[in-house]
């Protein structure tokens, strides 16, 4: 079964999934909207703004700023003087998105 552990353990990997699909979620938002606003360059606390406005979630604004760092040691996305930009593969793999290629 897909959702069994594999260690055998009892757990329940099926929470752990929708977990990871949720952050998921939230780093391709966050992703998506650093791409939309290229070439402009913000600082992450600019980013998580304008994602998520005047939101008093403090939860959210940590998910999106968590999102934005994961981006980068993903290395999509990177730090330069604290200003956030999408790397060239980024960029490219957009164009490619963008094109109906992948």
């Amino acid at each position: 079964m897909a959702n069994e552990n594999p260690t055998g353990d009892g757990a329940d990997a099926g929470a752990s999934t929708a977990a990871d699909s949720i952050y998921l979620r939230t780093e391709g938002a966050a992703l998506g909207h650093i791409l939309t606003l290229h070439p402009a360059h913000l600082r992450l606390p600019e980013i998580v703004l304008s994602m998520v406005g005047a939101s008093r979630d403090e939860g959210r604004r940590d998910d999106y700023e968590e999102a934005v760092k994961e981006l980068i040691r993903a290395g999509l996305l990177f730090e330069a003087g604290g200003l956030i930009v999408p790397t060239q593969a980024a960029l490219h793999f957009n164009r490619l998105a963008e094109a109906g290629t992948v």
